[in-house]
């Protein structure tokens, strides 16, 4: 059986079109401002999200890295959710290198904040001990609550009341295509909410490398500058960029068919005993292309943990992903490089190995 890669929607390799497009591209000097395929990617993801302007960085981190360094000053407070990407997966960036004092909300199963708590988080301006409040950062879709998308109504609710008391509103939008084809809606109506908005192209998109930071005209000429002083300055990259471009032009859409092989794949996580999918079950969210499955009790207590199970899936060329600190839960992840048999077949094999448990 040919290896079938389910540990994240990042391993996915360009395709033949895409490949294309890379060896043809027209480059220039970026630094310069004289790249044309990064400038028309940037334009093309601005109007994409009714933005005035994007800028074309390395990755997600560093889209949002810069997103904070420009927004907020050193000793500045950002508030965020506790499972954030930005608050566990980017080696902790925005304190490490912009001083940025991070306050730390629960999120719900569905990967919102509550409003009431956004506002409880809210520090006194005329308070010398307190840190001055910046922003407030959105994650949509949201990796860690399973991959669900995040509301229009939501994100919407979370500016009004952010922008009522004079702070920022950055989202964290990795795979916000995702959340728009699932919950089908424009795109634009998920990043109205926000000062700025990062989107990865090497995610669901398929682009092998970098995301695109939008906002402001203001905004984007001082992130530009923050992308230097980080070393995120690139040269002839608009082969990277022309792949972005393809991505936009050809794997928004297909998004919809990850979505429902993801749903097949939690359904028939579901249905093995000692193993538990809420996503087969819960129509109360909605979900994308993340499928997040729990090893019951009767498992745990046979000495079976997620790494385990990962290690014995690997073994018969299923990859995924344990993930957590209780050893219990692991995460599986459709995109363009898996199709119907692959899901099928990576259930059978867990299944096998269950049923040898």
């Amino acid at each position: 059986m040919r290896q079938i890669d389910l540990r994240s929607d990042t391993v996915t390799r360009p395709t033949d079109g895409m490949r294309q497009v890379m060896a043809t591209a027209i480059v220039g000097d970026d630094v310069f401002g004289e790249d044309p395929t990064i400038i028309e990617l940037e334009a093309r993801m601005a109007s994409t999200l009714s933005m005035e302007a994007g800028l074309f960085v390395a990755s997600g981190t560093m889209s949002n890295l810069v997103a904070l360094l420009t927004h907020a000053g050193r000793g500045d407070e950002i508030i965020m959710g506790k499972l954030a990407h930005t608050f566990l997966y980017e080696a902790g960036g925005a304190a490490a290198l912009g001083g940025l004092h991070p306050h730390i909300l629960e999120n719900d199963a569905d990967g919102t904040l509550r409003l009431e708590d956004i506002a409880a988080a809210l520090r006194n301006a005329d308070d010398i001990h307190q840190p001055p409040t910046r922003l407030v950062t959105l994650e949509n879709s949201h990796n860690r609550c399973g991959g669900v998308a995040l509301t229009t109504a939501y994100c919407d609710a979370v500016a009004d009341l952010a922008h009522q008391h004079g702070l920022i509103v950055h989202l964290d939008g990795a795979r916000l295509f995702n959340a728009a084809i699932a919950l089908g809606v424009d795109v634009k109506t998920l990043t109205r909410c926000a000062d700025s908005a990062s989107v990865c192209l090497s995610k669901g998109l398929g682009a092998p490398v970098g995301s695109v930071l939008c906002g402001s005209a203001t905004f984007i000429k001082r992130a530009r500058h923050i992308r230097k002083q980080v070393g995120g300055g690139m040269r002839q990259a608009g082969i990277l960029a022309a792949a972005g471009l393809y991505a936009l032009e050809h794997h928004i859409d297909r998004l919809a068919d990850d979505h429902v092989l993801a749903h097949r794949l939690a359904e028939g996580i579901d249905a093995i005993p000692g193993l538990r999918c809420e996503q087969a079950t819960d129509t109360t969210r909605t979900w994308t292309n993340l499928v997040y499955f729990t090893l019951d009790n009767a498992v745990a207590s046979k000495g079976l943990d997620a790494p385990a199970l990962s290690a014995r899936l690997a073994e018969r060329n299923v990859l995924c992903l344990p993930l957590g600190h209780d050893g219990r839960r692991i995460r599986m992840v459709t995109h363009l490089d898996v199709d119907a048999a692959d899901i099928q077949a990576a259930l059978d094999t867990l299944q096998s190995v269950m049923n040898e448990t």
